[in-house]
């Protein structure tokens, strides 16, 4: 006989990065994060902020706190509201379903009034014009009215897939315009000293484009190279 899985499984410790960690991710743009994980950790370009951003000032850096609800379902991220802790971002995986919604702006407002940074999740959400007035940050497949299931099984705060990248909990979620990355929490003192190289490098470009820079250095001494022949 198949044995009956419980309706939810909680994991008894949650890992989180230090303060000073976390304070190193926030205003860094995803495109500097990639660059520092040597063009890593982004999820798909299918997780897009809501509604593009345009209602919405799509910006957050925080701990991963992770639910894996399934298909269709949400009785994991509703559990996941009481172990939230300020500064997290909820990462829901939906198993990228797209018949009806991960969430809504009821979801969201407690996130928010649990002191939630942001949420993630490779489903739809509902109710845009709720969740724009409730104000978190928030980055989703798209927009629909289906209502989900919550009746499980799922689990809090175990590894989940989404978005073609594993994210464990208490891994660094960074998000914006542009989407969303993950930063393995092992790799966190690696990424914040590569970003002092990567912003360095960032401005210093920024700068010359700025007097007028037409290419990079390296393309001119590319095309001059014999790596590249020339043909009538």
């Amino acid at each position: 006989m198949i044995e009956v899985p419980p309706k939810l499984t909680v994991k008894t410790n949650f890992r989180r990065p230090s303060d000073t960690q976390i304070a190193a991710f926030q205003g860094i743009p995803t495109g500097f994060v990639v660059d520092a994980m040597f063009g890593g950790g982004a999820l798909s370009h299918a997780i897009q902020p809501l509604g593009g951003g345009r209602e919405l000032n799509c910006v957050a850096a925080g701990p991963a706190l992770t639910a894996e609800c399934g298909a269709a379902d949400v009785l994991a991220l509703f559990a996941s509201l009481k172990f939230i802790r300020p500064g997290d971002v909820v990462v829901s995986a939906f198993s990228a379903h797209s018949g009806c919604a991960a969430g809504g702006d009821g979801l969201v407002g407690m996130m928010k009034n649990c002191g939630a940074a942001g949420f993630v999740t490779d489903g739809p959400l509902r109710d845009y014009h709720g969740i724009v007035s409730v104000g978190l940050p928030v980055w989703c497949t798209g927009i629909t009215p289906g209502s989900p299931h919550v009746s499980g099984p799922g689990s809090v705060g175990f590894p989940v897939q989404i978005g073609a990248q594993e994210v464990e909990n208490g891994d660094m979620i960074v998000a914006d315009q542009d989407g969303v990355v993950v930063v393995p929490y092992e790799r966190l003192d690696e990424v914040i000293e590569n970003l002092e190289r990567i912003r360095s490098a960032e401005q210093a470009q920024d700068d010359k484009i700025a007097r007028g820079m037409r290419l990079p250095d390296w393309v001119e001494q590319f095309l001059a190279s014999d790596q590249v022949a020339y043909k009538d």
